[in-house]
């Protein structure tokens, strides 16, 4: 896999999974948008979510998730956004922003106002999770007994 599609999965990923709210934000900041059209506006639909047994085992069909895409056009460039849940507004500004990162002179601004601000409120977030966790952590050990 070359490193461009890497880097488009991950801005990707970051779109799909920050909050709508912040999102929303984020990109008003950007100023001026350009135009762009719908190829296949936001629709909600179902995807099957696939698991392994015990992490690497047998694959097998573990239920039905809702899903919201949408496709966009920007000059000559499309972009994609996939979403979990049913927001029209989340999957839309996912593809827009996934258009706009793939145009050079939209790209270091995208990068530096939202896919950095969302990466951060992940890592945040994912930080608080895991000191909440730690905090609940229960550290079990053995005394021994006496029974020579």
């Amino acid at each position: 896999m070359d490193i461009q599609m890497e880097m488009r999965q991950k801005w990707m990923a970051t779109l799909a999974k920050g909050n709508l709210d912040q999102l929303e934000t984020k990109v008003s900041e950007i100023g001026t948008l350009p135009e762009y059209s719908f190829i296949r506006p936001p629709e909600i639909g179902l995807t099957m979510v696939r698991g392994r047994a015990g992490g690497t085992g047998q694959v097998f069909n573990l239920g039905e998730m809702t899903i919201t895409r949408c496709t966009v056009k920007i000059e000559e460039v499309i972009g994609f956004g996939y979403v979990a849940g049913r927001s029209y507004r989340h999957a839309e500004l996912a593809a827009l922003c996934d258009g706009l990162m793939q145009l050079p002179e939209w790209h270091d601004i995208v990068q530096s106002i939202v896919i950095e601000f969302l990466e951060a409120e992940a890592s945040r977030k994912k930080e608080i999770q895991q000191c909440q966790t730690e905090a609940t952590k229960v550290n079990f050990f053995t005394l021994a007994r006496g029974d020579d």
